[in-house]
């Protein structure tokens, strides 16, 4: 079978998010410019964030942590409206981010079985079949157990929904036509960012975030990047509603979004697989995708 594009049916984009928060933080500008153009566009979040911490100080007070998960299922949802996507959340339970030499906590999704989580994810890939589908690099972006995870989940589905002979229980195959590694927040635009307002003589914000940064920036080679401007203020107001997990008032929510917009208009990503023919560079995740097939014979 060959499914085609047709005027009358959307492109559909699944995003796939280890935490809620983390679809707001890493290509949320792109998620909603897409779903603006009417793109189908499906955030799809491993865990619950269950396990995270209360990172706004204003939000620090009795009955949240208390109530932490209940908090972060309602900020998801106010984010998703704001970006105007579908959610679904894949089930598994956050793994925390053990000291080092600790364990990992029992049952939590770090140490689910890749068969178990990515049949999961497959499956539901086959129920929404998506063309383009963007998760993390090998290195999960920084180095949190479900990050990882995340990754090594969305690659095995990937590969497993488009298998005739994977779970045929779980519904008609579905191969994806492109796979996409985020490339948000590397230390590039940070250090943009930060030469960029302090050329203007405003106050940056980044120096403290570049301290921390490692050097050696592990972001993948960037093949596509998705001009999104117009779009920073509805990542910012999704992002916001995450309440227990941005302070408004440091880090990322400093810098000054016209300087942003100038110097780095664009969110940005690697292609790590593709069954249709591209050429790079790209500025659009569905090059090769619009008014064709949407993917090879399954």
């Amino acid at each position: 079978m060959k499914p085609r594009i047709t005027p009358g049916q959307p492109l559909r984009l699944m995003s796939v998010h280890a935490h809620p928060d983390d679809e707001s933080s890493k290509g949320a500008a792109t998620l909603a410019k897409y779903a603006a153009e009417g793109v189908d566009v499906l955030v799809v979040t491993c865990t619950g964030g269950e396990r995270g911490d209360v990172l706004n100080p204003a939000m620090d007070r009795p009955g949240v942590r208390e109530n932490l998960p209940e908090i972060r299922r309602a900020e998801m949802a106010a984010a998703r409206e704001i970006l105007g996507v579908r959610h679904r959340f894949l089930g598994f339970v956050d793994s925390g981010l053990p000291a080092n030499g600790e364990p990992l906590p029992e049952g939590c999704f770090a140490l689910t079985p890749l068969d178990e989580a990515a049949g999961r994810l497959a499956a539901l890939i086959r129920e929404f079949r998506p063309h383009v589908v963007v998760t993390y690099d090998e290195t999960g972006g920084y180095p949190h157990p479900d990050h990882v995870r995340t990754h090594e989940v969305t690659v095995a589905a990937f590969d497993a929904a488009g298998d005739g002979g994977f779970s045929p229980e779980a519904g008609e195959p579905w191969r994806p036509a492109k796979l996409y590694y985020q490339g948000a927040l590397s230390r590039a635009w940070f250090q943009a960012m930060h030469d960029a307002m302090t050329g203007r003589g405003l106050d940056s914000g980044m120096g403290a975030v570049l301290t921390e940064l490692p050097t050696d920036d592990t972001v993948p080679e960037c093949t596509t990047r998705v001009p999104c401007a117009e779009y920073f203020e509805v990542r910012d107001r999704a992002l916001l509603a995450h309440a227990t997990q941005v302070d408004p008032h440091s880090g990322f929510m400093l810098h000054d979004r016209n300087v942003e917009r100038e110097v780095w208009p664009t969110e940005d990503y690697h292609l790590a697989r593709s069954h249709v023919e591209i050429t790079l560079p790209e500025d659009d995740l569905f090059t090769g995708l619009r008014g064709r097939d949407a993917v090879p014979d399954q």
